[in-house]
């Protein structure tokens, strides 16, 4: 489904006129319907890696080959803007710790939106939203309630339903358990188990590793780049 080349990614910080090297030679296959995690130290490059497959960041060097459905082999690293947009319509989805929405759309809105946007009836957009909401333990109340009001945990579960409800090829998971309790996590995990089983790919990066245990068909562990700032 997917494959990862030679991948280097850098950051130029101007003002201190320095290079940061974020992940350099990455390489690794994820086959169809399989769970790769990738584990690894704080700042090691594991979310560079999900950003850059995603689209995010551009790398320097490498490549990312991803089966598409529409396009056939694509690689990520030189795909227009559109076509991107449109995997991540369409195809890719991605989970991070934070939830950046617009304003005054609320949690029921945000889902459902999700679907809407793939061109499904308003009905079945609503249906599914309301079942994944449920199923992420999300009360009732909050549905109509706009997510600046909800706690880290909530805009988290709100986070990972607006991903999951679309059934994407291939999903991004960047620490989707960071801030939930057990009960929760375990919400999360049959999700990730139920996509699995429809032959969604995955790629997450977890620091909580008995959540992964028994999930995950390969583990990618990174290491961190040794020299990490050059002179300019």
């Amino acid at each position: 489904m997917i494959q990862v080349e030679n991948l280097q990614k850098e950051f130029k910080i101007h003002h201190i006129n320095k290079t940061l090297h974020a992940i350099n030679d990455i390489s690794f296959t994820v086959e169809k319907g399989n769970f790769l995690g990738i584990v690894g130290k704080s700042g090691s490059g594991k979310s560079t890696i999900l950003k850059s497959i995603y689209g995010t960041y551009k790398p320097q060097s490498g490549a990312i080959y991803y089966n598409s459905e529409s396009f056939g082999k694509i690689n990520l690293v030189c795909a227009s803007p559109r076509e991107i947009l449109y995997l991540r319509k369409y195809e890719i989805g991605y989970v991070s710790q934070f939830l950046s929405v617009m304003p005054r759309t609320t949690a029921l809105e945000l889902v459902e939106q999700s679907l809407l946007e793939t061109g499904v009836s308003f009905e079945e957009a609503h249906e599914e939203a309301v079942s994944t909401l449920k199923h992420f333990d999300l009360d009732e109340s909050l549905w109509n309630n706009y997510p600046n009001y909800f706690s880290g945990g909530e805009k988290l579960r709100l986070n990972i339903a607006r991903a999951v409800v679309k059934k994407p090829r291939l999903l991004l998971l960047d620490e989707p358990t960071a801030s939930l309790d057990n009960t929760s996590k375990v919400k999360v995990r049959e999700s990730i188990e139920k996509l699995k089983n429809q032959g969604t790919t995955l790629i997450g990066i977890f620091h909580d590793l008995e959540f992964m245990e028994g999930l995950c068909d390969e583990v990618f562990t990174m290491q961190k780049v040794v020299v990490n700032s050059i002179e300019t």
